[in-house]
C-alpha cells in the first residue's frame, strides 16, 4: 500500500487522540474531527485532556504542521484514509448507532477513489457492512473494494497503561474484501508493532465485544464472591491474592464499586442485543453480569450506611468525601462511572458530599458536589470517605493520617479507620 499522505481522525477522545498523534508520528499529515467545542479549544491551544497524551506531545504535533483539529468536516476534503473512532452508548438499553451514521454521513461527502474508511467504534457484528459501507456508497456514488476501501479495527486502548499502550498492543485488522484488508492493514502496520487480520469484519466486530464480555463476566463474579465474603467473615483479598498464584488456570479480578467507562458497562449489551434481535435467545451470562455489576453501587451505600450507623449517625447530613471519579485509574474519564451512581443515591439520603479527583476534567465534574483536594482543610469534618478510584497522583496515607474512617473498594489502605469492601 503506497503511503497515505491525509489521514481523517472523527472522534478526538481517548482512542481517537493517540491515534492521531501517532500517525503524525508516523508521518502523515492528520485532521482531528470532533464535535466537542471544548475539547478542539484544548487542541488548538496544546492542552492535552487524554491522559495518555501530553500536552508537549501535543504541541509537537501541531507545531509539526501536519496536525489541525477542527469541528469542520470540511477540513476531510481530500483524505485518503479515515478513522471513525465516535461513541456508540446505550440509550435505553438498546444500541444508539447515531454517532457512526451521522459522522459516515458527513464524511462520505468528501469520500474520493481509493481512499479508505476504517470503523474503530465498538458495535454488533454486521455494523461495518450493513451501516458503514452502503451509506458511504449511497451518498458517494462509488463502489467498495472497486473504487474505494472498508473495514473494522476494534480500539483495544487501555487508559494509564504503561506498559500496553497504543504500539505495543496487537491490531486486530479486518476488511470488506481482500483489498479493502490489504489498505487498512498497511496503515496499521505503520502505527503499531504487530496487526493480527481476520477473515471479515463481523470477526473483528465480535473480537471487542467478546474481550469486553470476558471481563465483565469475570469482575461480575468476584464482585458477588466479595459480597458474600463479607457477610461469611473471610477475606476475599486475600483469597483473591492467594489464588493468582496459581500459575496456570486462574486469572486475576478483583472486585470494585461496579464498572464504567465505555467498554465494560456497554459493549456486552451490545452483543445481547444482536443475538436476541439475530437469534431470539437471551444471553444469560451477560444478562447476570450486568445485573451484579449496575448493582455494585447500591451495594457500596449499604456499606457507607451501616459504617455510620456503628457510630450513631445517618447518611442524612453527614459529609462524604469520594475519592476518586474517573471510572479508572490513572484517567479522567467519568463516563458511566460508578461514581454517578453513587452521588445520586447518596443524595437522595441526604448526604452533604464532596470529592477529589485530579484527572477529570472541569466542564465534566459532577453538580452539586463540591471539589476539594486531600489535604487538611479537605478532610476537616468528615464524617466517611469512600474510596472510588485509587489515582497515584493522589496521597492516600493522607487520609489514614488524619483519622478519617474509610470505606475502601480497591483495597489499598489499610488501619483501624480502614473497611475493605
Amino acid at each position: 500500500m503506497r503511503k497515505t499522505q491525509k489521514v481523517v481522525v472523527i472522534g478526538q477522545g481517548y482512542v481517537g487522540l493517540p491515534v492521531a498523534m501517532r500517525a503524525v508520528e508516523a508521518g502523515f499529515t492528520v485532521v482531528g474531527i470532533d464535535t466537542d467545542v471544548n475539547r478542539i479549544a484544548s487542541l488548538t491551544r496544546g492542552v492535552s485532556y487524554v491522559d495518555d497524551i501530553s500536552s508537549e506531545e501535543l504541541t509537537n504535533a501541531l507545531e509539526s504542521g501536519r496536525f489541525v483539529a477542527g469541528t469542520d468536516y470540511g477540513l476531510a476534503v481530500d483524505f485518503d484514509i479515515a478513522v471513525i473512532t465516535v461513541p456508540t452508548p446505550l440509550r435505553e438499553s438498546l444500541p444508539d448507532l447515531s454517532f457512526i451514521e451521522q459522522s459516515t454521513r458527513s464524511l462520505a461527502k468528501h469520500l474520493r477513489l481509493d481512499a479508505t474508511v476504517i470503523l474503530e467504534s465498538t458495535t454488533y457484528p454486521g455494523t461495518t457492512e450493513e451501516m458503514l459501507v452502503p451509506i458511504l456508497e449511497e451518498a458517494s456514488g462509488l463502489k467498495v473494494e472497486e473504487d474505494f476501501f472498508a473495514g473494522y479495527s476494534p480500539e483495544r486502548i487501555d487508559p494509564g497503561n504503561k506498559v500496553w499502550g497504543f504500539v505495543e498492543t496487537p491490531k486486530v485488522v479486518s476488511g470488506v474484501g481482500p483489498a479493502s484488508l490489504k489498505n487498512v492493514q498497511g496503515f496499521y502496520d505503520q502505527l503499531v508493532n504487530t496487526t493480527v487480520p481476520v477473515s471479515t469484519p463481523k470477526e473483528a466486530e465480535l473480537t471487542k465485544l467478546l474481550e469486553n464480555t470476558f471481563r465483565h463476566v469475570n469482575i461480575a463474579l468476584v464482585n458477588e464472591l466479595a459480597i458474600f465474603a463479607n457477610e461469611l467473615g473471610v477475606n476475599v483479598w486475600e483469597s483473591i491474592e492467594a489464588a493468582s498464584t496459581k500459575p496456570f488456570g486462574f486469572m486475576k479480578f478483583t472486585p470494585g464499586p461496579g464498572v464504567g467507562g465505555h467498554c465494560l458497562p456497554v459493549d456486552p449489551s451490545y452483543l445481547s442485543w444482536q443475538v436476541k434481535r439475530k437469534l431470539g435467545q437471551n444471553f444469560r451470562f451477560v444478562e447476570l453480569a450486568n445485573d451484579l455489576n449496575d448493582h455494585m453501587p447500591d451495594y457500596v451505600v449499604q456499606r457507607a450506611i451501616a459504617n455510620l450507623n456503628k457510630k450513631s449517625k445517618s447518611v442524612r447530613g453527614s459529609r462524604i468525601l469520594l475519592i476518586g471519579l474517573a471510572y479508572k485509574k490513572n484517567t479522567g474519564d467519568i463516563r458511566e462511572s460508578p461514581s454517578l451512581r453513587l452521588i445520586e443515591l447518596l443524595e437522595q439520603l441526604g448526604a452533604d458530599l464532596v470529592a477529589v479527583d485530579p484527572h477529570v476534567e472541569p466542564h465534566r465534574w459532577p453538580v452539586g458536589v463540591q471539589k476539594v483536594e486531600l489535604d487538611e482543610k479537605g478532610l476537616r469534618d468528615i464524617d466517611l470517605a469512600i474510596l472510588i478510584t485509587d489515582h497515584d497522583r493522589l496521597d492516600l496515607s493522607n487520609v489514614t493520617g488524619a483519622g478519617v474512617d474509610v470505606l475502601d473498594t480497591r483495597n489499598r489502605l489499610s488501619g483501624e479507620n480502614v473497611e475493605s469492601l
